[in-house]
């Protein structure tokens, strides 16, 4: 029996993993496609996969980020400020991008959808607030609401303390994190199969009927994220490291991207970035924070959305915009894109504090927040996939110009 299984799944099996994750991808595709009341059976292969993933995320990040600053050794540099710097210019420009492209194709929508129900924040200074309060929470909550602010706080006090431990401690601390991390490779793993289930489901379920009359719309959100992805995010890398970035663009792209559009969660893609920044060979002490904490506040994705859906609301009401506002805008969505939860269509509530702007009641806006989630089985999909691949994009750039600039110094 086993050498009959060996024999069907074995050239399978040595294959890539990412190869493996397209076959699932088409075979989902065909199966929604051919028999679609069939393909809605295997959604617990997806539902599975992603719990999984969710339910280990929290733990990772907390043993991870813990042991990491337990172990770091005084004078041994990390290159998290770089990171952070990194993300909030990435999500700058892919607010401005929005902006641009939304006056080179104004679209218009129709408001006769339903309203959705859910409390968009009132403005900047809440969902800041939410943020600082977010991170104080109850450790044991966090974990268990997958809360990663409050996690990251936690664990970087946790591992500051435990830099006076025992080698004991700290070595019980590195073989936890290496447990763990071993649970994650176990669950990456099974991606393809976790893909063909989502694939299956999601196509077999909303179709693409619905997306058409809002055609335009998704093709400027995705347009620009497309845009972002490979102009001005390689243009960013390219500023940082002077060396080609497409290499890395389309490594991350491969390794995180794909996992990301399907998953549609940015919290439960961290496992898969963990690994991927391994094996491209980081600073552990930098991505271990800068990955956990990129999939809460670095959020190119959301501000795109965020930006172009707003707009499309004020040219449907004939709300004239100057590019004064048009910026403040850009701003206004970089801001509230860091306090976006990292779970499926978590940037279609600010919407309404976005369009506040332009003064679009919040009747309105939550008619335009249902239309996103008309769109977001690709809208979502897609931001979600540039979110999460350039949390791992830009930690690279970071630790390699770094790293460049430490070589450099040290042949002068």
């Amino acid at each position: 029996m086993t050498s009959t299984l060996n024999a069907l799944f074995g050239p399978l099996l040595r294959l890539g993993l990412i190869t493996q994750i397209a076959i699932g991808i088409v075979c989902g595709l065909l199966l929604a496609l051919l028999a679609p009341e069939l393909a809605t059976s295997f959604s617990l292969l997806g539902q599975l996969f992603v719990s999984a993933l969710k339910a280990v995320a929290p733990i990772l990040v907390f043993v991870l980020v813990a042991a990491a600053i337990a172990g770091h050794r005084q004078g041994q540099p990390t290159h998290i400020r770089g990171v952070l710097l990194l993300y909030v210019i990435g999500t700058l420009v892919a607010a401005l991008v929005a902006v641009v492209a939304s006056f080179v194709f104004p679209t218009t929508l129709t408001l006769d959808m339903p309203e959705v129900s859910g409390n968009p924040p009132g403005g900047i200074i809440e969902i800041l607030r939410d943020l600082l309060l977010n991170a104080v929470s109850n450790p044991v909550s966090a974990l268990m609401e997958a809360n990663f602010i409050a996690i990251l706080a936690w664990a970087i006090g946790l591992g500051l303390m435990l830099r006076q431990a025992s080698e004991t401690t700290r070595g019980v601390l590195n073989d936890l994190s290496t447990a763990i991390s071993g649970i994650v490779h176990l669950v990456i793993r099974f991606a393809p199969l976790g893909i063909f289930g989502l694939v299956a489901n999601t196509l077999a379920e909303s179709g693409l009927g619905a997306l058409l009359e809002y055609g335009q719309l998704l093709g400027v959100i995705v347009g620009c994220m497309l845009f972002v992805a490979l102009v001005t995010n390689p243009l960013i890398v390219f500023w940082q490291t002077r060396t080609n970035p497409y290499p890395l663009v389309f490594a991350c792209l491969r390794g995180s991207a794909i996992t990301a559009f399907f998953t549609r969660s940015s919290a439960a893609n961290i496992p898969v970035n963990m690994e991927l920044c391994e094996k491209l060979d980081l600073d552990p002490d930098t991505y271990a924070i800068s990955i956990p904490l990129g999939a809460t506040i670095n959020m190119a994705g959301a501000a795109i959305t965020i930006s172009v859906i707003t707009l499309a609301a004020a040219h449907t009401l004939g709300i004239p915009v100057d590019f004064p506002t048009a910026l403040l805008l850009c701003v206004v969505s970089a801001l509230a894109a860091c306090g976006v939860s990292g779970v499926a269509g978590g940037s279609l509530l600010l919407i309404p504090m976005a369009a506040s702007l332009f003064g679009i009641s919040t009747d309105v806006a939550m008619q335009v927040v249902a239309i996103g989630f008309v769109i977001s089985v690709v809208q979502d999909s897609t931001e979600t996939a540039l979110n999460s691949s350039t949390d791992v994009l830009f930690t690279a750039a970071a630790c390699r110009a770094a790293e460049s600039r430490q070589a450099r110094v040290a042949t002068q």
